[in-house]
């Protein structure tokens, strides 16, 4: 009974990609920003491999990583969540997702202030956290809606869970995401409900994105077609719109995610767990909080150990992320930089995957070991890793 883990260390870059520089994001390196911090300690993914990778040199090396090891280019025109992800399961993004950096067209709030029947205020490019800070006071005042985006192809709306019940942040959310198709298709639609009183207004944990379909088949489709299991935990039914996924798990947390995973690892199955960990994103990445990343990490880390002993001998394991978001530079965006690639099976000694054209060699690999038929436009890499028997 084969079965991949794959787990997303969300904006776990490693490195700025050779088009950085088309999106201004010249120079970022998550890994290098967080491994400054005093509270950096990943001995277990330095063990796997990680300072291995061609072109890390802010880790350590080992002599013997116990995971093959390599980096992803992204080939889709973006450098966000959604296309990630979709990228990572086969599907490249040849056009860019569309941005609004000056706000939303008037067609749209117009339309969606009616359907809704409230105002809408802000309606431009903006911190998540400052933006409820400057306009969360008018907005419990009011009842208007807070809209707005980021360099991301994101519709966000944030609303007090007192004033707008959570349910109904997620309806508008719904009508919102009817209203922008097309030319206006944006990646996601997030609710991004809060709570406190003003000043001291704080995000909570009922986030919920409504993400557009992906724009092709993804290996999550076909794996479902062949009759085996997607579990996903975390964002990834967000992120697919529930496309190809049998059975999910939301979490609020790293550490709800972590657990959700090794919950699943005691199940019997037979196909794909597909993990994605947000906090390093979310919590840590956008608001350029290195020591907060940091510790992010190095928690992860204390679990590899309890995650490796519980594979099968028929299991794969598999580590990565989706994107950068290095909390060392000036902005608060996500950025265009290689992924990390971590692979593990019991018996396999590592070995060096280099520098893969396309995140989507993930799926390759992945439909191949389960014995998918899938045209991913990705190589993979699973010959190298099952050659290499250490018994």
């Amino acid at each position: 009974m084969k079965r991949v883990f794959l787990i997303v260390l969300d904006s776990f870059g490693i490195g700025e990609l050779p088009d950085a520089e088309k999106f201004s994001d010249k120079g970022a390196n998550t890994l290098k920003s967080i491994s400054k911090s005093e509270f950096f300690s990943i001995p277990n993914l330095i063990s796997l491999g990680l300072g291995n990778i061609s072109g890390v040199d802010c880790i350590e090396k080992t002599d013997t990583p116990s995971a093959s090891f390599g980096k992803c280019k992204e080939l889709s025109m973006g450098k966000d969540t959604t296309v990630g992800h979709w990228e990572i399961a086969g599907v490249i993004s040849e056009k860019p997702l569309p941005t609004y950096p000056n706000g939303f067209d008037k067609e749209i709030i117009d339309e969606f202030s009616r359907l809704t029947k409230r105002k809408v205020i802000c309606n431009k490019p903006y911190s998540g956290t400052q933006v409820i800070k400057d306009y969360g006071k008018e907005h419990t005042e009011s009842g208007a809606l807070i809209v707005y985006t980021s360099a991301d192809s994101v519709f966000q709306i944030a609303a007090h869970e007192n004033i707008v019940p959570v349910e109904t942040l997620y309806e508008y959310c719904r009508i919102a995401r009817g209203i922008l198709k097309g030319k206006h298709g944006v990646g996601r639609v997030i609710a991004r409900p809060f709570t406190g009183e003003y000043p001291n207004f704080q995000r909570t944990a009922n986030r919920h994105d409504f993400s557009l379909e992906p724009s092709n088949v993804t290996m999550l489709d076909a794996i479902t077609k062949c009759d085996l299991d997607v579990i996903s935990v975390g964002k990834i039914y967000d992120i697919f719109a529930g496309r190809g996924i049998k059975i999910s798990h939301f979490t609020h947390s790293n550490a709800e995610g972590i657990k959700k995973t090794l919950e699943i690892m005691d199940s019997d199955f037979c196909g794909l767990c597909f993990t994605n960990l947000v906090d390093f994103d979310m919590l840590y990445g956008h608001r350029n909080d290195i020591d907060g990343y940091a510790r992010a990490i190095s928690y992860f880390d204390t679990f590899l150990p309890e995650i490796i002993k519980k594979l099968k001998d028929e299991d794969l394991l598999i580590i990565t992320a989706d994107h950068g978001c290095d909390p060392g530079d000036i902005s608060t965006d996500h950025t265009r930089e290689y992924i990390p690639l971590l692979v593990y099976k019991n018996g396999k000694a590592g070995t060096n995957l280099g520098i893969r054209d396309t995140y989507a060699d993930i799926s390759s690999t992945i439909c191949e070991y389960l014995g998918v038929d899938f045209a991913s436009p990705g190589k993979s890499f699973l010959k190298e890793i099952i050659k290499n028997d250490q018994r």
